[in-house]
């Protein structure tokens, strides 16, 4: 069983992918640098060796890449290890997963998707504790109104705007400063 990470360059910033044989266990969003991507997730998977990945692995990696460059690839076929993600986290997954690049839903209508309308913020704390980031993509899940909600990544909600301008999800908003 080999058990590996990558670290690469993305529009974002060094993102990172961890994988057990052809199957994804992790993923990374920018850490502010790649030693940092590359600390985090020694850390998170202490077996896990650096190297190239397997050529389905690096399909998911380009997969990410191009999206991150702005084309609207769907990351769906990425074979993902669900095994230790709580079954309802599974679930609210599974869902977000089906939202394409460029569109949104919020946590209520995941909530209703799961046929428990009451459940939107267990979504938000699902959606909090993603650890596929990108490849599930959690930054296309908002709060009510369309309000931006949480963002557990390094930079917080300000990568999750920036993502979702990247896909067209939102329109680039000029800064004052």
């Amino acid at each position: 069983m080999t058990v590996g990470f990558t670290v690469f360059d993305t529009a974002i910033g060094a993102c990172g992918l961890a994988w057990r044989d052809d199957v994804v266990i992790g993923t990374s969003l920018p850490e502010g640098s790649a030693a940092r991507t590359r600390a985090w997730l020694a850390q998170r998977f202490p077996d896990a060796v650096e190297g190239p990945p397997p050529a389905l692995v690096q399909a998911a990696v380009d997969g990410i890449v191009a999206l991150l460059a702005g084309e609207r690839r769907d990351l769906a076929e990425v074979e993902l290890d669900l095994a230790a993600v709580p079954e309802f986290n599974r679930r609210a997954y599974e869902v977000a997963r089906t939202i394409p690049p460029g569109k949104t839903l919020t946590y209520g209508d995941i909530a209703h998707r799961l046929g428990m309308p009451g459940s939107a913020q267990a979504v938000g704390q699902a959606m909090g504790h993603n650890p596929f980031p990108i490849v599930v993509p959690c930054h296309r899940v908002l709060a009510a109104g369309g309000r931006d909600g949480g963002f557990s990544a390094r930079g917080g909600v300000a990568t999750k705007r920036r993502m979702l301008v990247i896909e067209g999800a939102l329109a680039d908003e000029p800064t004052l400063f």
